[in-house]
């Protein structure tokens, strides 16, 4: 049996990326995996590569939007029953530059899909049978809401938000429910891309390891997390970062 053998999850913003190895390596622990995001077709073909139907269904909708988290819910109790695990990995980062020109319509945006976004997604996952089962809650967050990002500071600001959200959900919630966080450093997908592309090996040289991370390394430790090997592990941030974080860098 593996470790995930039986669990019903939900990831979020998972048709490609982060997300889509989270799912990835879930089902190939066991699991039946729902994932969401804007775009159906990218949906459809991620469904295909997680193996099918049978195991995985897509289902098209913004984050931030009550009627599609309501509607994912429904869905899967329909097709896999009550919801075991849910992962938090929508974002989004419309800005970049300096706080104090902000436009603070792309901040409230940013809101209003990392931040309450993401707690939308635990009350609906809570009415879809994750109090009863005894779940695991994991959200994405990132090393630029455990320091100062210059640039990309206000999306660090809802990662910040998010951790603390881990902490606070981790009381409420126990012991039924475990709920944990990742904070990623670089990671080489398309979201991060304006981060690295063309110099990067300059930015990998400032990370103890070497290297950017890949979505495989920040699936892994999600993987953990929603399994039973984490079963005495809540209220926690797990840094992934290839040690970029001890030299003081940000790169």
């Amino acid at each position: 049996m593996t470790k995930s053998s039986g669990a019903v999850a939900i990831v979020t913003g998972a048709s490609r990326g982060i997300g889509f190895a989270i799912a990835q390596r879930l089902v190939a622990e066991g699991a039946k995996v729902a994932i969401t995001g804007r775009n159906a077709e990218a949906l459809e073909t991620a469904v295909k590569d997680l193996g099918g139907s049978d195991v995985a269904l897509g289902i098209a909708g913004k984050g931030d939007d009550a009627d599609h988290r309501a509607a994912v819910i429904d869905e899967v109790l329909g097709a896999f029953g009550p919801v075991s695990v849910l992962v938090n990995n929508i974002g989004i980062n419309p800005a970049y530059g300096p706080l104090s020109s902000l436009d603070l319509g792309a901040a409230r945006k940013m809101v209003d899909v990392n931040v309450l976004g993401t707690l939308g997604w635990v009350q609906e996952a809570l009415r879809g049978g994750l109090q009863e089962s005894g779940g695991s809650i994991v959200t994405i967050s990132s090393i630029s809401g455990l320091r100062p990002a210059p640039g990309i500071a206000f999306y660090g600001v809802t990662k910040a938000a998010l951790i603390h959200l881990t902490e606070e959900l981790a009381v409420e919630l126990a012991p039924k429910i475990r709920v944990n966080a990742v904070a990623p450093a670089v990671v080489k997908t398309r979201f991060a891309t304006a981060l690295y592309e063309g110099r990067e090996e300059e930015v990998a040289a400032g990370y103890p390891l070497g290297r950017l991370g890949v979505p495989e390394d920040v699936a892994g430790a999600v993987a953990f997390l929603s399994s039973p090997d984490a079963a005495w592990i809540t209220g926690q941030t797990i840094v992934i970062d290839g040690g970029v974080t001890l030299t003081g860098s940000m790169a």
